[in-house]
């Protein structure tokens, strides 16, 4: 494995942001935009919280609000799991394997680097599995 930094380095993740002053309706926009499951909600640099699909229905959809309406602050998940550029890349699995989650904000200090999620994980367990099968065959055919 390997650490995060490593895989920022395949997607500009630092964008995937919104304000807690946004209209929900805006953040799912963003999501849209982004394709993406999870934003990280800044009061400038400050990461403040996070909103993720599920808040979006479980606080909004199926309570019968507006998303026009209803303000990120309203429904994001205030205290936020982080990880660092050096966190190694199964420590990031691990944790959210206990904690079900999947998006993890990076910092660096007080500075928010990026995001990572799940996919992220798998596609580079994926990629190391997919060199060690050609090294292998490489070996045992020479």
């Amino acid at each position: 494995m390997k650490p995060v930094s490593e895989l920022l380095k395949r997607h500009d993740s630092a964008a995937w942001r919104t304000s807690p002053h946004t209209s929900v309706f805006d953040a799912l926009a963003t999501l849209a935009h982004f394709e993406v499951g999870a934003l990280m909600v800044m009061d400038g640099e400050k990461l403040v919280g996070f909103l993720s699909e599920r808040d979006y229905t479980r606080k909004v959809a199926l309570q019968g609000k507006n998303s026009k309406e209803v303000k990120v602050a309203e429904i994001m998940t205030p205290d936020v799991m982080t990880v660092t550029p050096q966190t190694q890349t199964h420590a990031c699995m691990a944790l959210m394997s206990q904690r079900k989650f999947r998006h993890l904000p990076v910092v660096d200090g007080d500075k928010v680097v990026g995001m990572i999620s799940i996919q992220d994980l798998m596609d580079d367990i994926i990629s190391e599995h997919e060199q060690t099968i050609t090294q292998l065959t490489s070996y045992i055919q020479s």
